[in-house]
C-alpha cells in the first residue's frame, strides 16, 4: 500500500507539528573549506561531525524517518582526492555502529551499492542487519544515489516481474512503483531541508518529494546546527499542506 502523507499523519512533539520524514541534501562542504582556504575534503570532514550532530538531534526530539543525501551518483565526477576522502570518511563513520545501537537507531543505506568495493559493501549490509532491531529513528544514508536511477532500477524491477509472469503489465500503478524503490515501506517524504543557498533538488528523492515542502537556507552545512534543524522546522509548521486539495 502506497504512503503517501496526508495531514493527520504528521508526528507531533510538545504540541507541535513535527514531519514524520525529513529529507536532508547536505550541501556546501566545499565551498566552506575553500572560503578557510582549506582543502575541499577538509570540509567533508566537518561536515560529517555535522551530519552526526543533526542526526542525533532529529532522533531525540522524535522525527521518524531522515533521509540524507551523502553521495550521489554524480559525485564520481568531482576530483579524485577528495572522492576517496569522502570514501574514506564513509568507512570510518561505518565502523562506529556502537554508536547508532546506542541511539537505537535503524540504518538503512539507498543506492546502489554494486560500485563499492566488497569491504565497505559488506559493512554497510553488516550495519543495516544489526540495527535492523533498533525501534528508534529510521536513519537513510543515500550513497551513489540518483533519483532518476532509482527510478530506473524500479523500472527494470517491475520488468522482470511482468515478463516472469509475477504480475501484468496492468497491475503497475503508481503503489507498485513505490513499492520498487529503495524506499519501498516508508512514508513520503514531508520537508526537504537544503542548506548552501542552493536552491534546487539535485536528483535527490524525486518520486518521493512529490508533496515534499521545502526548505532551502544560506547556510553552509558544515555551519549548520540544531538552531537552524529547528528554524526549518518552524518554518515547515506554518505551511498549509492541501494535497491538491482546497
Amino acid at each position: 500500500m502506497r504512503m503517501r502523507k496526508k495531514k493527520e499523519d504528521a508526528a507531533s512533539a510538545g504540541g507541535r507539528i513535527l514531519p514524520r520524514h525529513i529529507g536532508i541534501i547536505m550541501d556546501g562542504n566545499g565551498r566552506w573549506a575553500q572560503k578557510r582556504h582549506m582543502p575541499r575534503y577538509s570540509g567533508h570532514s566537518v561536515g560529517a561531525k555535522t551530519f552526526q550532530k543533526i542526526a542525533e538531534y532529529a532522533s531525540s526530539i522524535g522525527i521518524e524517518y531522515l533521509t540524507v543525501y551523502a553521495f550521489s551518483t554524480e559525485n564520481w565526477k568531482r576530483p579524485e582526492n577528495e572522492v576517496n576522502a569522502i570514501l574514506k570518511l564513509m568507512q570510518e563513520y561505518l565502523s562506529s555502529f556502537e554508536k547508532y545501537r546506542s541511539l537505537n537507531m535503524q540504518v538503512r543505506f539507498l543506492g546502489d551499492l554494486s560500485v563499492f568495493d566488497c569491504d565497505m559493501r559488506e559493512m554497510m549490509l553488516d550495519l543495516e542487519k544489526k540495527s535492523s532491531a533498533c525501534t528508534g529513528m529510521h536513519l537513510n544514508i543515500a550513497v551513489n544515489y540518483g533519483g532518476r536511477d532509482e527510478i530506473v532500477h524500479a523500472v527494470r524491477k517491475l520488468a522482470g516481474k511482468v515478463k516472469d509472469g509475477q504480475i501484468s503489465l496492468e497491475e503497475i500503478d503508481e503503489d507498485a512503483v513505490s513499492e520498487a524503490l529503495y524506499t519501498a515501506g516508508m512514508p513520503e517524504i514531508d520537508l526537504i531541508i537544503r542548506p548552501s543557498g542552493e536552491c534546487r533538488l539535485s536528483n535527490f528523492l524525486i518520486w518521493q518529494c512529490a508533496y515534499a515542502e521545502y526548505v532551502f537556507m544560506d547556510v553552509l552545512w558544515p555551519d549548520f546546527s540544531k538552531k537552524d534543524f529547528e528554524r526549518a522546522l518552524h518554518e515547515y509548521a506554518g505551511r498549509n499542506r492541501r494535497f491538491g486539495g482546497v
